[in-house]
Parts: C-alpha cells; sequence; structure tokens
C-alpha cells in the first residue's frame, strides 16, 4: 500500500479518536447542560446507553493498562508508510496535540475513573426516559 494511503487511513483513525472523544467529553456536558435547559433529547435511553458505554469501555481500558486500539492501529499505519509519529499532516498534528498528553499512567486512570463516575451520576441526576424517543 503506498505512503500516502497509509497516512491517509491514519490520519482517519486520529479524527475518528478525536470524535469519540468528544461524543464522550461534551456528551457529558450536553447531558448536564440539558438538566438545566430542559432539553428531552439529553434522557433519551439510547444515547445515554451508548454514552456511557464508551465512557465504560475508556475506564475499562485504563484500569487493565490497556492502550486504546485506535492509537495502536494509528502508530501501525504510520510505522508501515515509514513516517515518524506525530510529525505529519496539518490534521494530525492539530488534533493529536489536543488528544495526546505525556502525564504518569496514575494520571490517566484517576481523571478517567473520576469522569467514568460523573457520567454514572448523571443516570440519577438526569435520569434517561424508559422509552427511546
Amino acid at each position: 500500500m503506498p505512503p500516502s494511503l497509509l497516512l491517509m487511513l491514519a490520519d482517519t483513525l486520529l479524527i475518528l479518536h478525536v470524535l469519540f472523544v468528544a461524543f464522550v467529553v461534551l456528551g457529558l456536558v450536553a447531558i448536564y447542560a440539558g438538566y438545566f435547559f430542559n432539553w428531552r433529547w439529553v434522557r433519551n435511553k439510547t444515547f445515554r446507553i451508548v454514552h456511557l458505554c464508551a465512557i465504560g469501555y475508556v475506564v475499562v481500558q485504563a484500569w487493565l493498562g490497556v492502550v486504546c486500539p485506535l492509537t495502536t492501529w494509528e502508530m501501525a499505519l504510520r510505522a508501515e508508510a515509514g513516517a515518524v509519529t506525530y510529525s505529519g499532516s496539518f490534521i494530525q498534528y492539530w488534533l493529536h496535540s489536543l488528544l495526546y498528553f505525556t502525564l504518569p499512567e496514575w494520571v490517566f486512570v484517576v481523571v478517567y475513573t473520576l469522569f467514568g463516575s460523573l457520567v454514572l451520576g448523571s443516570w440519577f441526576v438526569v435520569k434517561p426516559r424508559q422509552h427511546s424517543s
């Protein structure tokens, strides 16, 4: 496969990764904002289950010390293309800057666990409706 295609696939994975993070973070913000602004959609049970599962997956990965598969696949594609990690495209540079931080692993475990607890707590503060409408 040509290196340019591999890098495009890696950038696509990076974009998907950022969208996943945005869904988790902004979803929680929307849930609590929806409580105050009376937005009905934030009580949609399907949305809430998907949101809870998304952060739950991140928390379990952190507890187990597992690297996110999106990160692993992206790095593998960049390595296959012969690219130095995160020295590529404009999109790659800025999305990487937003997504990755260099901190001790335990910090991420604590942050993900606390954030997951806030999401779980939202089920009791902003209760989902019984019907997905």
